[in-house]
């Protein structure tokens, strides 16, 4: 059964997207972490290029119609092994060693 609820559409899915992107822009992510832990309290000044690069990244995942129905598709086969097992998978993080 591929229908989805309400809270699926607009809360799950949509949250393995953000886990997802942050994961594909992780160049991004560290530029900008890098850039605040630098400047401190000036960071809203001094970060703007590598936040509106991150930002640029992450909302073109948010956006893009296939990544989305990736996102679901995944959530999709969670959700059925979940049903057939009655355990809840959690998600592997890709981490870097930097």
């Amino acid at each position: 059964n591929s229908k989805l609820r309400h809270v699926e559409k607009d809360v799950l899915i949509p949250q393995i997207m953000r886990e997802r992107a942050k994961e594909l822009c992780s160049d991004k992510v560290q530029a900008f972490t890098k850039c605040c832990q630098e400047t401190g309290l000036l960071m809203v000044v001094k970060c703007r290029q590598e936040n509106a690069a991150l930002k640029d990244c992450l909302v073109g995942y948010y956006t893009d119609p296939l990544f989305y129905e990736e996102c679901k598709t995944e959530y999709l086969k969670q959700r059925e092994e979940y049903r057939a097992t009655g355990i809840k998978k959690k998600r592997q993080k890709v981490t870097s060693n930097v």
